[in-house]
């Protein structure tokens, strides 16, 4: 049953069967990642979840549409990875936040993709996707049999047609370890402070992590998703007005425990995909990331068996670089995208940004 309330934008705020379903395309990424950052920095998930909860309402209820809202995954994949401390992230977040609200003001976000070139944000996407996969073969040794039953999950339910609902169904697998082992937790509110999990820091790999995040955030986060809200929901939502909401997002969510966030097309057409139509799959979504804040528990996530956390971030991986390598003009974009991601894998990402930068200049002359 669907419950219709009137709005002035020219799109329902619908409670149905069809935007739950959506609500959960949007989380397949999200919970894993989040998950894996709290387990393996000092990011406090009941925040990170606050955030999320409050900011997938509030841009759900702005747009008037089931727009995304994701971690910035370049800056907690490399935050997972341990390339940054968490007051590293926390700077870089800031610092990109800041980025994209004086990008998106000044109206110059088209402008910066297309002086980066796309082979060049496809690169860093394989690059975090690989520094992902490396860091799910290291939580998946110590239990090898636990890995490799996730994995026959995951085959399963991908062999039924059902790819992205197998990381869903890991998740529950690992929820319902973590609660045998570590009981079910009384639900409390996580306490109000500013920067709960530490200050932030300015650093070499700071920077270089924001250069790469902004990378793809320009380009997938919000000329994508730009896109796709006119492609799948015929609404004319403008890059630079992503930008800013991502900014303000950042800024807004990071002094008080949160993580860079950002919205993004894989999202969106999960959302779309899943059956979303309305704001009606954000306000279901946020009221059960806070619902989720008042459990999770750091004796519940240290419950959490590694090595099905490692099959969650190999499938995020995959996931990932399967979208870095979509279709691209001409051979000498796919050897651009496959350096860029192996210079970061060795080295470091924000190198590997660089580099493919002034390489795409230099051949587009």
């Amino acid at each position: 049953m669907a419950y219709s309330f009137p709005r002035e934008t020219d799109s329902d705020l619908e409670f149905s069967t069809s935007e739950l379903t959506g609500a959960l395309g949007d989380s397949v990424t999200v919970l894993p990642l989040i998950i894996a950052l709290a387990a393996t920095t000092s990011v406090s998930l009941p925040h990170v979840l606050v955030g999320f909860g409050v900011f997938q309402i509030i841009w759900g209820l702005y747009y008037g549409m089931p727009l995304s809202v994701e971690p910035m995954k370049a800056l907690v994949g490399l935050a997972i990875v341990g390339s940054l401390s968490y007051p590293e992230f926390a700077a870089a977040g800031l610092l990109a936040g800041g980025v994209l609200l004086v990008v998106g003001k000044l109206g110059l976000v088209s402008h910066l993709e297309r002086v980066v070139g796309e082979p060049v944000i496809r690169g860093v996407q394989f690059a975090v996707a690989l520094l992902l996969l490396e860091s799910a073969v290291g939580l998946s040794v110590g239990s090898p049999a636990v890995a490799v039953a996730g994995l026959a999950v995951v085959g399963l339910f991908a062999l039924r047609g059902y790819r992205q609902s197998s990381v869903l169904v890991v998740l529950a697998l690992g929820a319902v370890a973590a609660v045998a082992v570590a009981g079910i937790p009384t639900p409390r509110l996580p306490e109000a402070t500013l920067f709960p999990a530490g200050t932030p820091t300015v650093s070499g790999a700071a920077l270089e992590g924001t250069v790469a995040q902004l990378g793809m955030t320009i380009g997938n986060a919000a000329i994508a998703t730009a896109l796709l809200c006119g492609d799948l929901y015929d609404r004319d939502v403008s890059p630079d007005a992503l930008s800013k909401s991502m900014g303000a997002t950042c800024l807004a969510a990071i002094p008080v425990g949160g993580v860079p966030m950002c919205h993004g097309s894989g999202g969106l057409a999960g959302k779309y995909a899943f059956g979303a139509r309305t704001a009606g799959a954000n306000v279901l979504l946020g009221v059960g990331y806070l619902a989720l804040a008042l459990v999770a528990t750091g004796a519940l996530l240290a419950a959490f068996p590694t090595a099905l956390l490692g099959v969650l971030l190999a499938v995020v991986a995959l996931e990932l670089g399967r979208a870095a390598f979509a279709p691209l003009e001409g051979s000498r974009a796919l050897v651009l995208v496959i350096s860029v991601g192996i210079i970061g894998l060795v080295v470091n990402v924000g190198l590997a940004f660089v580099l493919g930068a002034v390489v795409f200049w230099l051949l587009s002359r």
